[in-house]
């Protein structure tokens, strides 16, 4: 049985695949958003992965918190797990400004919605592509199982 994501986790954009977790991107100008879904289907909570499963989310939620905090220089990271309206396991890693719309609320409390113009958009995933590809070698040695 092949991976499949939950249609509200397919709309979103694709990104990369980690060993463990499929890199995803909320199209959001507001906040730097990614997303990580592990490949493995009929997860909704982390119980649900093996323990060493759970060891490669976590090394995996290191690697993009420290992606967006070095590109983005945010003022905190906010990382959730909530899955009350996508059932399918996912960890929210969201890049927070004291200066955003929703500050210090939360990101789903905030009415106001921007998605990225087409050039930001493309440029964001460019930097967030070319700085997995500029970190692979590390990252296999850093999240092998």
């Amino acid at each position: 049985m092949s991976f499949e994501l939950h249609p509200n986790l397919a709309r979103k954009i694709f990104i990369y695949d980690l060993p463990l977790c499929r890199v995803l991107m909320e199209d959001e100008s507001h906040y730097p958003w990614l997303f990580l879904v592990p490949r493995k289907n009929g997860c909704s909570k982390l119980i649900d992965l093996t323990i060493e499963e759970q060891m490669q989310l976590m090394k995996e939620l290191n690697f993009i918190q420290k992606v967006l905090w070095e590109e983005f220089q945010p003022t905190q990271l906010n990382v959730a797990a909530i899955g009350n309206k996508t059932p399918q396991l996912h960890v929210h890693v969201i890049a927070r400004f004291s200066n955003d719309p929703a500050w210090p609320g939360t990101v789903w409390d905030h009415p106001i919605r921007m998605p990225l113009e087409e050039k930001q958009k493309n440029a964001r995933i460019t930097l967030l592509q070319r700085k997995y590809t500029a970190t692979s070698l590390i990252l296999e040695n850093f999240t092998r199982r």
